[in-house]
């Protein structure tokens, strides 16, 4: 994406193009989806008549930026180095331009909305990450997300050499015992590192993940049907994701809309493949139709 010339550009401009462009992705190879586009159009299906544009204009130009001091660095004969390339990254991003984990207002629901993002130069760890990574590949670096639990990290590699990095804490670059107490502090005291929060998940992963932390500050704040259009949203561009159905369940239950909480969990109930998925929520199931009589 991150040029913004006039073919994206017509990509999509209003909230209903924008989740038909989700959909469209729903058809896609993974490394065929363009993550700062799909990220623009989660943040505007929520946010009906703003101009997208000026979000692509503002991505395009921190690609710029990287890019031009990659090259004027590199000039005086300073040899390209992975440390090089995340300090250009740390600055564009953090100095430059400002963003920052939102540590005073971290559960704020603009926090999870990319134009709301690129808006306030605030966000989270999964939102400044998806910066990040737009960045990094814009410039042809090898730049990707990690499946760590709670807080998104990334990992950029060069020549075999790799460093992951938080971008909450301004890039600040994380070794195993900073990983360990970062873990501890999410999932407690007698958590250890697995080796599977080191795998790279894909940009269908990093949107989904995008996209629940947004469903979850809205069931929060009791906004069940603004949850369940974030739920649709994972649905277009992850076709496959087949817990939406049981999010959607429980969601239209919340809303006294039992025939609809009932074709959802059936839904649910019949893509699983786990038995004992399928068992708990066909007690839920008894539940609601119980409820319906």
């Amino acid at each position: 994406m991150v040029e913004a010339d006039a073919e994206e550009s017509a990509l999509f401009q209003s909230s209903d193009e924008a989740l038909s462009y989700l959909r469209q992705i729903g058809d896609l190879a993974d490394k065929e989806i363009d993550l700062a586009e799909a990220a623009l159009a989660l943040g505007l299906i929520f946010l009906p008549g703003v101009h997208v544009d000026r979000y692509r204009q503002h991505l395009a130009k921190l690609s710029g930026q990287v890019r031009e001091e990659y090259r004027a660095r590199l000039r005086p004969e300073e040899k390209d180095t992975l440390a090089l390339r995340v300090q250009i990254l740390r600055r564009i991003i953090h100095e430059t331009h400002d963003y920052q984990g939102d540590d005073k207002n971290y559960d704020d629901i603009q926090n999870v909305n990319f134009i709301r993002v690129i808006e306030r130069r605030r966000g989270l760890p999964i939102s400044l990450g998806i910066l990040y990574i737009i960045l990094a590949r814009a410039a042809g670096w090898v730049c990707e997300g990690l499946n760590f639990p709670g807080h998104f990290l990334v990992r950029m590699e060069m020549d075999g050499e790799r460093v992951i990095l938080d971008p909450f804490k301004r890039g600040r670059e994380m070794d195993a015992a900073a990983l360990r107490d970062l873990l501890k502090s999410i999932v407690g005291k007698r958590a250890e590192l697995s080796h599977n929060y080191y795998d790279a998940v894909s940009n269908r992963e990093i949107l989904v993940r995008l996209e629940n932390n947004l469903k979850k500050r809205l069931i929060d704040g009791e906004d069940y049907a603004e949850a369940i259009r974030a739920v649709d949203a994972i649905g277009a561009f992850s076709p496959d994701e087949y817990r939406i159905y049981l999010d959607k369940g429980v969601l239209y239950a919340k809303l006294r809309q039992g025939a609809l909480a009932v074709e959802a969990l059936e839904t649910y109930i019949a893509r699983t493949p786990y038995a004992r998925e399928k068992q708990q929520a066909h007690v839920l199931l008894q539940q609601i139709k119980a409820s319906l009589d």
